[in-house]
C-alpha cells in the first residue's frame, strides 16, 4: 500500500514540484514549492479527518493534496489537467492500486477554479485546503520591494489565516486578517472571488456551510454561485 511517505521520499515527486515552483516564481506567481503543497497535503488530510472519513480517504486526500501542482511544470493553464496525467503515470509506476489513483486523480485534475468541480469528498477537501492557503509567508517578494505583484500584494496583508471545522455544526471557516495598509480587502477578492466561491460549492458537498470572515467581518453574502 502506498503512503504518503512513500511519496515524500520520491526523488520523480520532489523533482516535478520543484521545478514546478520555480517556473511559477519565474511568472510572478506566490510560493507553490513544498511549503505550500506540504500545507495542502496537512490541511485536506485534517478536514476529512474532522468531518469524519474513514483513515485510508484522509490519506489519499493526503497524497492529492501533496501533488496537486506538479502540473504547472508544464504550465499555469489547465495545469490541473497535465498533473493529473503527471501524477497518474508516476502512482502506476510505484504500483499503487488502480482505484485510489482514480480518487487522486480526479481532486488534482478538479481543483483549478477555472475548469474544476467538488464531486468527491476528496475533490473537495482538496479545493478548501488549496484556496485557504494565502499568508504572507507565501509571498516571493518583500513588502519593500517596488512595484511587488498583485499576488504578493495580497499575499503580503494576510497576516494571519486558518481554516477549521465546526463538525457539529457543520461549518468550515476561512478566518483571515487582513493588513489594510499594504493593499485593500477588494484586491483579495479580484484574485480570491472565484476560490472563494469553489470553496462553497466544495463545503456543501461535504454537507458544510462556508464561512469567509476577514478582520471578524464576514463577507459571505457578498459572494454568490451561478
Amino acid at each position: 500500500m502506498i503512503r504518503l511517505k512513500d511519496i515524500q521520499q520520491d526523488k520523480v515527486f520532489l523533482t516535478l514540484i520543484n521545478n514546478s515552483s520555480a517556473y511559477l516564481r519565474a511568472r510572478g506567481y506566490t510560493d507553490h514549492g513544498l511549503r505550500h503543497v506540504s500545507y495542502v497535503s496537512e490541511t485536506t488530510a485534517q478536514i476529512l479527518k474532522d468531518l469524519g472519513y474513514d483513515e485510508r480517504t484522509v490519506e489519499l486526500g493526503a497524497i492529492a493534496g501533496y501533488l496537486h501542482d506538479v502540473g504547472n511544470l508544464i504550465n499555469r493553464k489547465h495545469h490541473s489537467i497535465s498533473g493529473a496525467s503527471m501524477v497518474y503515470s508516476e502512482l502506476r509506476r510505484l504500483g499503487m492500486d488502480l482505484e485510489e489513483i482514480c480518487i487522486i486523480v480526479t481532486a488534482i485534475g478538479n481543483h483549478e477554479e477555472e475548469i474544476g468541480k467538488a464531486v468527491s469528498p476528496v475533490t473537495s477537501a482538496l479545493i478548501l485546503a488549496d484556496k485557504s492557503d494565502a499568508h504572507r509567508t507565501r509571498a516571493n517578494r518583500l513588502e519593500s520591494d517596488e512595484r511587488p505583484s498583485i499576488h504578493d500584494r495580497v499575499n503580503l496583508a494576510i497576516t494571519d489565516s486558518k481554516l477549521y471545522v465546526d463538525q457539529k455544526k457543520h461549518i468550515i471557516t476561512l478566518e483571515i486578517v487582513f493588513d489594510q495598509e499594504i493593499c485593500q480587502i477588494m484586491d483579495f477578492f479580484e484574485i480570491y472571488l472565484s476560490r472563494m466561491e469553489m470553496c462553497k460549492e466544495a463545503s456543501t458537498l461535504l454537507g458544510c456551510r462556508f464561512r469567509l470572515l476577514i478582520n471578524d467581518l464576514e463577507f459571505l453574502g457578498q459572494l454568490s454561485i451561478g
